[in-house]
Parts: C-alpha cells; structure tokens; sequence
C-alpha cells in the first residue's frame, strides 16, 4: 500500500511540474528564435550533441545587433530581448533576405493606390486622409505622383486583415508586426497589408495604439522599393516610434534613400 502512495505522489509530483510555469530564459529564447527566423533568415536546427554543427543563435544575434546598434556580443541580453519586442514591420531587416534585391523601382513616376477596406478603430474619412498624407511624404520630395482609384487593380493595393490573410505571411496578433508591404513588381508587388489585429488611431499616442499615418508611411516606403534602414529616428527604421504626424518631417536618410530610386 505504502508503495502505491508513493508512486502516486510520484506521478502527481510530475504532472505538477509539467503543469508549471515555463522558466523564464526558455520563453525568451523562443522569442529571440522565431525573431530571427523572420527578420534575419535564421535556419534553426538544435546544435548536435557531437559539437560537429556550431549553434547558429549567436552569430544572428550578432547581425541582429549590429544592425540596431547594439552591443555586439551574440548574446541575448536584455537590450537585445527589449528590441525584440518592440512593435515593427514584418518586413525583414537585412535587403538580401527580403524582396529587395537589386534596389527594385517602378518604371513609371504615376502610380496609382487602393484602398481596398478599412479598419473598425477609425473613421473611413481618416483612413482615407491618413494614406493620402503617407504617400504625400514620398511625392514631395520625389517626382512621384499618386492617384486613388476606387475599383480595379492599382499599383499599391491597401488591405486590413488578421492573421492568415492569402500572402504566405500570416500576421502574428496583437503588439508584434504591425504591417507588411511588397517590394515593386507585377502581382502583389507594393502592396501593403496592415494587421487589424493591432488598434490603429488617427494622431493619438495612447500605449498599445499606432497613428495609421506613421506605420503606412514606413510601409509605403517598402512599395516604393526601400527596405530597412539602421539609422535610429529614419522612417525606414524597423522599430515602431511615436511621433507627432503634424510636426512630421523626412529623416535625411529616407531622402537620401528614394531620391537614389527616382531622382528629386
């Protein structure tokens, strides 16, 4: 009997365990990972027990940190974990993995957008007023000139959705990517998806809310042939940052930037 007791405790002591909170640095190791995977082109597979194939966490930390600026040490600190946690784009951060290979433009400096719905958290008319000023930073320092058409397909396609959407990169809830656009091409080249996951807003910095006006032009920059930049304050930086939209103005380096694609 005393032994059937004490398998008992045994078995309820582990189900207890399994049942625990999952430690700490094991969570923020599944974070870092799947950061990587989708920013930095990580391939993971568990280093082997042989020591034969080298852990590839450390050196993608390493561009990881480089990248934003930080101390470069291949280990997950918490100035690195802190990054990884900021709401961004979807987009990934080095141009070699991504769609933007070869500084990709469009061919013409008419180019027409859509917007094909519309999020709940806002008024129609200043989603409407929102995309139209995100483009307007592009065209006034750019030939560029854009035009709304209401049905059709246009050259940048506006959409809200959540999670599985019909591209291939589902968005991920709430607080973590916040959109993603296409480089230019045919198809679903520089298209912009926005996920209605997250509470957008028309100028309020209220925590947990984005100014559809900030992340729409980040993302426009993407349609328009950018990728990422590791300049702390430029728009094309991937990290979301509350700024107020009637004070906005070009980082010098996002100028710089389309002005190398289409002149000024």
């Amino acid at each position: 009997m005393r032994i059937h007791r004490q398998l008992g405790f045994l078995a309820s002591l582990v189900l207890v365990i399994h049942a625990g909170p999952i430690p700490q640095p094991v969570v923020d190791y599944g974070i870092a990972e799947n950061y990587l995977k989708s920013f930095y082109n990580l391939d993971y597979r568990r280093p082997s027990s042989t020591g034969r194939e080298p852990d590839p966490l450390p050196e993608k930390l390493k561009e990881m940190q480089k990248f934003f600026r930080l101390k470069v040490t291949g280990k997950l600190d918490k100035e690195t974990l802190a990054v990884m946690k900021k709401p961004r784009c979807g987009v990934p951060d080095v141009a070699a993995y991504s769609t933007f290979g070869g500084s990709p433009k469009w061919p013409t400096n008419r180019l027409t957008y859509r917007i094909v719905n519309y999020t709940r958290d806002m008024l129609k008319a200043e989603v409407d007023d929102s995309i139209r000023r995100a483009l307007k930073v592009w065209a006034d320092v750019t030939p560029l000139k854009f035009t709304r058409i209401s049905s059709g397909t246009a050259d940048i396609m506006i959409s809200f959705a959540i999670r599985d959407h019909g591209d291939g990169l589902p968005f991920d809830g709430p607080q973590n990517t916040l959109a993603h656009a296409y480089a230019p091409s045919s198809g679903i080249g520089g298209d912009a998806h926005f996920d209605d996951d997250e509470v957008f807003t028309f100028s309020s910095p209220r925590a947990k809310c984005y100014v559809l006006f900030l992340v729409a032009a980040h993302e426009f920059g993407h349609s328009l042939g950018l990728s990422h930049s590791n300049v702390p304050g430029a728009l094309m930086f991937p990290t979301y940052s509350f700024r107020d939209p009637g004070r906005f103005s070009l980082h010098s380096d996002d100028i710089r930037g389309i002005q190398s694609l289409y002149g000024m």
